[in-house]
């Protein structure tokens, strides 16, 4: 598998958990983010059954997802599209991994992209929505 190559000029957290720095000061958000981070890491943990982890996962970007879209809808947010676009983008990898697909390449992916994502493209919604 061919995974597009994520610029992330951030430091990625070791272990890989949601901090203060993440912080889009929306608590609904921000909780979501949390679940994201955590449903990362799982893919880490091999006393957990891969494909349970991996469909966990992928329901919490959906959800989170429409639920940041939602609020970006209503707020009138000018970068909606753009946004949803690369939501997207990330949803067309992760949705048709299973368990058997989940390697470092993967993991080391989803980490950079979403500590990328939510520094870079989540950030220009602080106050805006």
């Amino acid at each position: 598998m061919s995974l597009p190559e994520v610029n992330c000029p951030y430091d990625i957290p070791e272990p890989y958990c949601w901090d203060s720095s993440f912080e889009v000061f929306y608590a609904n958000l921000d909780e979501e983010h949390k679940g994201l981070f955590q449903g990362v890491f799982a893919l880490t943990d091999k006393s957990k059954d891969i494909n349970t982890s991996l469909s966990t996962l992928q329901t919490k970007v959906v959800d989170h997802f429409t639920d940041e879209e939602a609020m970006m809808e209503k707020a009138g947010y000018a970068n909606v599209t753009e946004h949803k676009k690369i939501h997207a983008d990330f949803v067309a990898i992760l949705s048709p991994l299973s368990g058997s697909d989940v390697n470092d390449k993967v993991i080391k992916y989803a980490k950079e992209w979403l500590v990328e994502h939510i520094k870079t493209t989540d950030f220009k919604y602080k106050t805006k929505l």
